[in-house]
């Protein structure tokens, strides 16, 4: 793996439902949810990658699958054991969440939060813990004596602090932020944003941001793919997707952010329609029921994602690693209709 760090590849998840009293008497088969459908993934060393989409879309279990909350039920994930260096797996990667308060112990003071991390990992002897809880608190920009108290004493913003001081307390390569700035005000969002990219500078961090915000996914990411339904759809730079989006339902995400000028604002309409439910995806491209242009291909043969050859300056070869790929039978035509 050439300059990534971790490797996504065929990557499903599915979770069995619950059936009702009348639906077991009849016979009929458990409610399965397509969360994750062959989803393949590369995370390059040190870059922030954004990845975006409706709710329901699969983001979240995509994280959690990459921090070994879940585990696959098919297809692969690998760290390059380089970039490991002797790092368990299990401590590569952490996450953190998009409820400050929720994924915090509320009868564990901060302290005891963090040290705990630092012990049961033994990356600390245990003279020295203290010390490394108060450099953590440091480094996220927490006074020393918030040590002594507990999470409902602090503020939202102050609360994500401490849920990225405990996700460094680990010591990992890489962070995944899951909506970590949705929940908060939008001040505080600027300063938790700017937090995670000076962490990310001064630790040499690997960032994965998840979020349905589009222009902040603009200003921190370096690169951006695009979920739907349990799929990736587009991946590109980021410079090249704001400018040149190729997938339909990227360019329906990028109409529907509002701007300050609204005569800069694309013509038409965003994306129509509900999003199709998990335990009944469409078959064929599963964007195909809300799409401007589908053809009867779309909706009998599921498309690939591959490089687009129509994509300026990347018609290169399909192993390009900065290619920018799509899953769509008619990206060139896409393109034809991308918003300015």
């Amino acid at each position: 793996m050439s300059g990534d760090i971790l490797s996504v590849a065929g990557v499903s998840k599915h979770f069995v439902g619950r059936r009702g009293v009348l639906d077991a008497l009849r016979g009929r088969p458990m409610p399965v949810v397509h969360a994750l459908e062959d989803v393949s993934l590369a995370i390059r060393r040190g870059e922030t990658l954004g990845i975006v989409g409706e709710s329901g879309c699969g983001k979240s279990t995509l994280a959690r699958c990459l921090v070994g909350l879940h585990q696959p039920d098919a297809g692969s994930i690998a760290w390059d054991p380089a970039a490991l260096g002797g790092r368990p797996r299990f401590r590569a990667s952490q996450m953190v969440f998009q409820d400050p308060f929720g994924s915090l112990n509320p009868r564990l003071t901060v302290g005891s939060a963090l040290a705990e991390v630092v012990g049961v990992h033994r990356l600390r002897p245990k003279s020295e813990i203290g010390a490394r809880v108060r450099e953590l608190l440091e480094q996220v920009h927490l006074p020393a004596d918030a040590a002594q108290r507990y999470p409902h004493e602090f503020s939202g913003g102050q609360r994500q602090r401490i849920g990225i001081a405990r996700a460094l307390a680990a010591e990992p390569l890489m962070l995944i932020a899951d909506e970590p700035v949705s929940a908060l005000d939008v001040s505080v969002q600027a300063q938790i944003v700017n937090l995670f990219l000076e962490l990310q500078e001064r630790l040499a961090l690997t960032l994965v941001f998840i979020t349905h915000d589009l222009r902040l996914v603009r200003h921190l990411t370096e690169r951006v793919a695009v979920m739907y339904l349990g799929r990736v759809v587009e991946v590109a730079e980021t410079q090249a997707l704001f400018a040149d989006p190729r997938h339909p339902y990227t360019q329906g995400l990028l109409k529907a952010v509002p701007t300050i000028a609204q005569a800069t604002r694309p013509a038409g309409p965003a994306i129509t329609g509900e999003l199709p439910s998990p335990l009944a995806p469409p078959p064929g491209c599963a964007f195909h029921p809300r799409c401007p242009i589908a053809v009867a291909r779309c909706r009998t043969e599921r498309p690939a994602l591959l490089p687009d050859p129509a994509a300026p300056g990347l018609a290169r070869e399909r192993s390009a690693p900065d290619a920018h790929r799509v899953a769509c039978h008619l990206a060139p035509q896409a393109a034809a209709t991308a918003p300015a």
